[in-house]
């Protein structure tokens, strides 16, 4: 067995096992049929990798098109007909 690569049936048997070298070494993969099924991490790192970083105002504020002179422009002929 690759270190950090388990099948599901070892995953099963060792679950403690895996879950101490995810809190400790770092994500886990577990294969099933020789295939990539799931990655377990720490709940720190998982934490870490979902935080969010402010909001959709500030993203758009940072942005670096923002001093770039971009201009859209929008077709001033109102909303478009729709067929039902």
């Amino acid at each position: 067995m690759d270190t950090g690569i388990w099948t599901v049936k070892e995953a099963k048997a060792k679950f403690s096992e895996v879950v101490d070298k995810a809190r400790t070494e770092g994500p886990q993969t577990v294969t099933r049929n020789g295939r990539c099924a799931v990655v377990i991490v720490s709940a720190e790192e998982w934490s870490r990798k979902t935080r969010r970083i402010g909001n959709l105002a500030e993203f758009f504020a940072e942005s670096p098109l923002r001093e770039s002179g971009l201009t859209v422009s929008r077709p001033q002929e109102g909303s478009r007909k729709i067929d039902l």
